[in-house]
């Protein structure tokens, strides 16, 4: 049997917000972010050169995000905006759920560390894509270490 998407294409944490990720092991990261009952909210996006926090900085690199309502009824709804480090979504249904990725590349020279914070009540996940070395689920390194 083959390995499966878990430690051959992706690593995840599913309760990610406010959570310092490293990026060292993935090429990108995909955050998903969710808060229901039509609420609009506010996601940000910040870098940092460790676990703990060092240097803690906006990283104003978003420019297009998908959103829709999160429960798979509709298609995910394109959107654009000039760089900025933060997600906004409306209090409308087909707002609910949005997604954006960041690239390595993209953060500072030093900074290795990248977390999204809701400033309402929505959760967020982040899952390492395209990761640098393929291993199984119960080797792969810790997201916030």
């Amino acid at each position: 049997m083959g390995q499966k998407a878990l430690g051959r294409l992706v690593n995840s944490t599913p309760a990610a917000d406010g959570v310092w990720i490293n990026m060292r092991e993935a090429a990108g990261i995909l955050f998903e972010c969710y808060l229901g009952a039509a609420a609009g909210d506010t996601y940000t996006l910040q870098e940092a050169k460790d676990a703990s926090g060092t240097g803690a900085q906006n990283l104003a690199v978003i420019t297009e995000y998908h959103t829709n309502t999160g429960n798979g009824t509709d298609a995910w709804t394109k959107r654009t905006q000039a760089a900025a480090a933060t997600v906004v979504t409306a209090a409308t249904a087909v707002q609910q759920a949005a997604i954006f990725e960041v690239e390595g590349t993209s953060l500072s020279d030093t900074y290795k560390y990248v977390k999204v914070t809701s400033t309402g009540a929505g959760t967020v996940r982040a899952v390492h894509r395209d990761l640098m070395t393929q291993r199984t689920p119960a080797n792969l390194p810790a997201m916030g270490v």
